[in-house]
């Protein structure tokens, strides 16, 4: 198996020198957390635009079996091992990624590297109620964040273009975007030259867990890497979905000499 070159930590990292696994066609960064945040820190400095992708078995799966998904996901600039299944998959096949890189914990991360430089965040998903919640326990936990635009992510197609004009004119450091993952992805994708943000982030449902709606699974689920079954026992209602767990960890072990080379 190829290996790429590893991130160095001083220094810029171009996107496409990132050292990576591939798992069924998705280029997934081996970096951990710290080279994550410093690589991306980096990014904000640059004011080069980043999609990253917090990826996890649901999505690579979804990247199997639809190739415009798939397409989008080799095009992001980054993207990090969020799902505790990746990393397994990775390990699995003998090409093991530094750590998981959990969307949330990145999100975090992230604020605690912007908030001496004043970073701007542009908040973007979820129930106007909930994003805004959200933003109030972001400014008290980072008060050195500017948070230069909240709003719910319930919106068409031809409203797009208002919500991208406005996004360029307050020019934040970072967009959070709370949308599910078929819509989250592909919109960023669709729109990242237009928005020229430096970091474009898919968080999925942490606008809920950041704004005390739902809980994030507690240490001991995640050390036992089964956040999947705390978030289940609150939201029941994503069992067909989590179906595709199993799916993909059978599929990893049928076909382990060709998980790398799709």
């Amino acid at each position: 198996m190829n290996r790429q070159p590893t991130a160095s930590l001083t220094g810029s990292m171009p996107a496409e020198r990132i050292s990576k696994v591939r798992i069924f066609g998705v280029p997934i960064s081996r970096m951990g957390m710290k080279q994550t945040v410093q690589y991306l820190s980096e990014a904000v400095e640059r004011r080069q635009p980043h999609q990253v992708i917090t990826a996890n078995p649901i999505m690579v799966m979804a990247a199997v079996h639809d190739e415009r998904y798939r397409s989008m996901m080799q095009e992001a600039e980054l993207i990090v091992p969020d799902g505790t299944g990746v990393v397994w998959a990775a390990k699995h096949v003998g090409e093991p990624v530094t750590e998981r890189v959990a969307g949330y914990d990145l999100l975090q991360e992230l604020m605690r590297a912007g908030e001496p430089k004043s970073w701007k965040v542009y908040m973007l998903g979820a129930s106007t109620e909930v994003v805004e919640a959200a933003a109030n326990k972001l400014k008290d936990a980072y008060p050195g964040i500017q948070i230069v635009g909240c709003r719910n992510g319930y919106f068409t197609e031809d409203q797009d273009q208002e919500i991208i004009q406005h996004i360029v004119q307050t020019a934040p450091d970072l967009l959070l975007v709370g949308r599910s993952a078929d819509k989250q992805e592909p919109w960023i994708a669709r729109y990242k030259q237009q928005l020229q943000v430096p970091i474009m982030m898919g968080i999925g449902g942490s606008f809920d867990v950041l704004s005390g709606k739902l809980k994030r699974a507690p240490l001991f689920f995640q050390k036992l890497r089964i956040e999947w079954l705390y978030r289940l026992l609150q939201e029941p209602w994503r069992f067909k979905r989590m179906l595709t767990l199993p799916k993909f960890a059978v599929k990893v072990i049928r076909e382990k000499e060709k998980v790398t080379k799709y």
